[in-house]
């Protein structure tokens, strides 16, 4: 983080979202009687694979409405070299599959990017996060009935990073991130964690 502020670097931060549209309630309505909350009658999903540059905030994406493949993650890193021409790329990324896997790294290593995977189960790690629960967040508050209006409002919020929401994103991605130093192993996949915790 400190050698892209000082610009010796691109760090991006890099994970994929799925919005499904009709999947979220508006609100909660307490009553004795039973009320119907608008929504919309079927689930179509939005992919959106992001990569969140650390200090413009500005953000590369490739969506589609069908999957998220090791194919759209090579596609990604193909836009995010030609954006970034002649700088020494850094991209933070999660251990799923469809990126760590060996087309993505062959195709990282091919374009000169460094691929950073961060450990299993550490989203507080992935800045990129942060972004995704504030779209979700500013997507709840209306009603679609239209897809391809829910897909422009996505991308709209997106896009809004360096423009109508960079201030309150600014404030979202910031070098502070949380990390817990006494956990224990209590076998293979649980962590016990102690009373400490702290934010650096």
């Amino acid at each position: 983080m400190k050698q892209a502020k000082d610009g010796k670097i691109t760090l991006l931060f890099t994970d994929a979202a799925h919005f499904v549209m009709g999947c979220d309630f508006l609100g909660y309505i307490y009553g004795k009687f039973r009320r119907f909350v608008k929504t919309f009658s079927g689930r179509v999903r939005y992919n959106v694979l992001g990569a969140l540059d650390f200090c413009s905030n500005r953000v590369v994406t490739v969506t589609n409405d069908t999957y998220i493949t090791a194919l759209q993650v090579c596609e990604l890193l193909a836009k995010i070299a030609a954006d970034y021409t002649g700088r020494a790329i850094y991209v933070v990324l999660d251990n799923a599959k469809y990126q760590k896997c060996a087309a993505v790294i062959e195709k990282a290593a091919e374009l000169g990017i460094r691929l950073v995977f961060i450990p299993p189960y550490s989203p507080n790690l992935n800045l990129v996060e942060r972004l995704w629960r504030f779209v979700k967040a500013r997507l709840r508050t209306r009603f679609y009935n239209d897809f391809g209006r829910f897909c422009a409002t996505i991308d709209g919020l997106v896009a809004s990073t360096v423009s109508a929401n960079k201030t309150i994103v600014e404030k979202l991605i910031s070098e502070k991130v949380q990390l817990f130093d006494d956990l224990v192993a209590v076998n293979e996949n649980t962590f016990q964690m102690g009373s400490q915790s702290r934010i650096i």
